[in-house]
């Protein structure tokens, strides 16, 4: 398992789309995705479980995986959240 800490700075959150598009990223990873915040644990493969995330500017959270990706679908997943600006 690996993990990563993050600070979520894009203007409006992740709503929708972006997490729409994070998730299909997500699915193309065997690993599994965990996004935690405030101690809930939410499926980054689901887009309905990262919508009840309510996840928004400055939020803190924490981007696992594990699996035989693990390491790259954390670095490219993080980088997703990292660069998104919309």
């Amino acid at each position: 398992m690996q993990e990563k800490n993050l600070t979520l700075n894009n203007p409006s959150g992740l709503h929708a789309r972006p997490a729409k598009d994070f998730v299909q990223l997500a699915k193309g990873f065997e690993a599994n995705v965990t996004i935690v915040k405030d101690g809930n644990e939410y499926n980054g493969k689901s887009l309905m479980k990262l919508l009840q995330a309510g996840l928004s500017k400055g939020d803190q959270l924490v981007l696992k995986t594990d699996g035989a990706d693990e390491a790259d679908a954390l670095e490219k997943l993080a980088d997703y959240i990292t660069n998104l600006a919309e």
